[in-house]
C-alpha cells in the first residue's frame, strides 16, 4: 500500500462525543488518508463489514457489551482486518487479546499517525528510494531543532508535541538514515538543504 492510497477506517463507539473526535483526527493525519466510517451498533458494524470492508476497525473493547475480536475475524474469515482497541477507561489486559494495536483517548495525532502507518506497513515498497523521502515532514522539522542545537524539551514546546512523540520521531529518524548522532544528522541536513549552515550550532 502506497502512502496516497486512502485506508478504509471504522469506528465502533456508542459515545458520539469519542467517536465523533477520533474521526476528526483521523481525518487531519498528516502521512495518509483516510475514510472513516462511524459505527453505533453491532448490527450497523455487520452492516458495514457486508459493504464497506474495512481494512482497519477501531473499537471500544466494551462495544456491545463485550467485543469478541477473535470470534469476529472468524465470522468474517475472506476479509483481512486490522483490529484495534480505542481505551476510553481502565480495561482488564485479558480483553485486549487478539488485538493488533491500542490507541487511547491521549494518544496525540502524531502517534496515532504512526500507529496506523505501522499497522499498515505503508511506504514498506519505498525503502529503496531517497532517503529524505521516507521522512515525514515532521521527522524533517525535528531534524532541524537537533541541528540547531535544541533539546528534546525545546523541541516538544516549538512544535507543540509531547517529549515522547518527540523522542519517538527521533528513534526513527536513527532507524531510517542509520544515522546516531547530532553531528550526522547536522551533516545530513547541510547537505539535503533542510538547513542553512548559519542557523546550525556546531555539532560537529
Amino acid at each position: 500500500m502506497k502512502r496516497t492510497d486512502p485506508i478504509h477506517v471504522a469506528v465502533a463507539e456508542t459515545s458520539v462525543i469519542v467517536r465523533s473526535g477520533l474521526i476528526s483526527v483521523l481525518k487531519r493525519l498528516p502521512d495518509i488518508p483516510v475514510q472513516p466510517v462511524e459505527i453505533i451498533s453491532m448490527e450497523g458494524l455487520h452492516n458495514c463489514m457486508q459493504g464497506h470492508r474495512p481494512e482497519v476497525l477501531i473499537v471500544n473493547p466494551g462495544f456491545g457489551g463485550w467485543f469478541n475480536v477473535d470470534e469476529f475475524k472468524a465470522t468474517y474469515p475472506q476479509t483481512v482486518i486490522k483490529c484495534v482497541s480505542l481505551l476510553c477507561s481502565m480495561t482488564d489486559s485479558n480483553l485486549l487479546k487478539g488485538y493488533d494495536e491500542t490507541v487511547g483517548l491521549y494518544d496525540d495525532i502524531e502517534t496515532l499517525n504512526k500507529k496506523l502507518v505501522d499497522l499498515m506497513h505503508i511506504g514498506a515498497e519505498d525503502d529503496n528510494e531517497n532517503e529524505q523521502e521516507t521522512l515525514s515532514q515532521r521527522e524533517k522539522e525535528i531534524i532541524c531543532c537537533v541541528v540547531r542545537g535544541m533539546t528534546n524539551k525545546e523541541t516538544a514546546e516549538k512544535l507543540f508535541l509531547s517529549i515522547h512523540t518527540v523522542i519517538t520521531h527521533r528513534r526513527n529518524i536513527a532507524r531510517k538514515l542509520q544515522i546516531h548522532s547530532p553531528a550526522g544528522l547536522t551533516i545530513y541536513a547541510i547537505v539535503n538543504k533542510l538547513v542553512e549552515l548559519s542557523e546550525v550550532k556546531m555539532n560537529l
